[in-house]
């Protein structure tokens, strides 16, 4: 199906849709408590941190191993790889410990990992073409390693918010017995939470292409919906009901661009804005930790 190119290139029209901060001015709230809870769940729950997965600029990963395993199953957990937002310019992993008790309580091995952030250094550059090249890594990292924390290789799940969730997308297209001689699908599905599948109108709007420096070429590269849908896999999408106009067609971009075979779910969360939905995906019982859950175990 053609990708939608109607959205204009206003710039000032399009820094009310994506800035995000403005659009919710109690973030801060969000980012405290959430660095609050993730120190509180390392101090308390099973945590191997800052293990690293590369050489380069926050090239590091925390695993959450699982004790919930059931007796004599004879498998691993299968695993979530959390990758955060931020624009690809913020936050880090460090931030996100929270979410991991809840799903290793339902027997999930959790891995939240870092990457680097743009625009990096003169001496060393960061845009997404690198950031996602980390990300490929981290995730051969956890295929060859994640079986000492108890985790299955064969089971690989990435959730992603925002950004992270254009990283997730974007690792169900990625050739794997090209990276690290990785069998095909070795991430087997992936959770897009408010994530960004099509990057031109970012190129346009002017606090994210300072830091950014997007390309018209990299656009086409980086864009999940400006992509074939992958050979395998799903994907599933989630977006509050309280975000901006963007975002919401931003969830339905892919799947009218991959088709429902591949994503069979693009799920409008109401009541939720863009911050209140990573709490969600936290919450037991919540639809989008339920969405986590079903591809964790399909």
């Amino acid at each position: 199906m053609a990708l939608d190119t109607k959205t204009p290139h206003d710039p000032s029209w399009l820094e009310l849709m994506y800035n995000n901060r403005a659009l919710v001015p109690e973030h801060v709230n969000y980012f405290a408590r959430w660095a609050k809870e993730s120190a509180q769940v390392r101090a308390e729950h099973p945590c191997v941190p800052d293990l690293a997965y590369g050489k380069g600029t926050r090239e590091t990963l925390d695993v959450f191993p699982t004790t919930q395993l059931p007796p004599g199953s004879g498998k691993g957990a299968p695993v979530l790889v959390f990758i955060h937002g931020g624009y690809w310019r913020a936050l880090d992993k460090s931030d996100h410990s929270f979410i991991a008790p809840a799903f290793n309580r339902e027997g999930v091995c959790v891995v939240v990992v870092n990457y680097a952030l743009c625009p990096g250094t003169p001496e060393a550059p960061v845009g997404i073409p690198q950031i996602m090249r980390q990300m490929e890594k981290a995730i051969a990292w956890i295929w060859q390693n994640i079986g000492r924390y108890g985790g299955d290789p064969h089971r690989i799940t990435v959730a992603g918010h925002s950004a992270g969730g254009q990283l997730a997308a974007m690792l169900l297209t990625s050739v794997w017995p090209l990276i690290g001689n990785l069998p095909d699908g070795a991430v087997r599905n992936a959770l897009s939470i408010s994530g960004l599948h099509d990057l031109d109108p970012l190129m346009h709007t002017p606090f994210l292409q300072e830091t950014l420096k997007l390309t018209e070429q990299q656009v086409l590269q980086y864009s999940p919906a400006r992509l074939q849908a992958p050979g395998q896999g799903m994907l599933y999408c989630a977006v509050g009901g309280d975000e901006s106009p963007e975002f919401l067609r931003q969830a339905r971009l892919v799947q009218d661009a991959w088709g429902s075979a591949a994503v069979p779910r693009c799920q409008v969360q109401e009541g939720l804005n863009h911050f209140s939905i990573v709490d969600a995906l936290a919450k037991p019982g919540h639809d989008v930790h339920h969405m986590a859950l079903i591809l964790l175990r399909a």
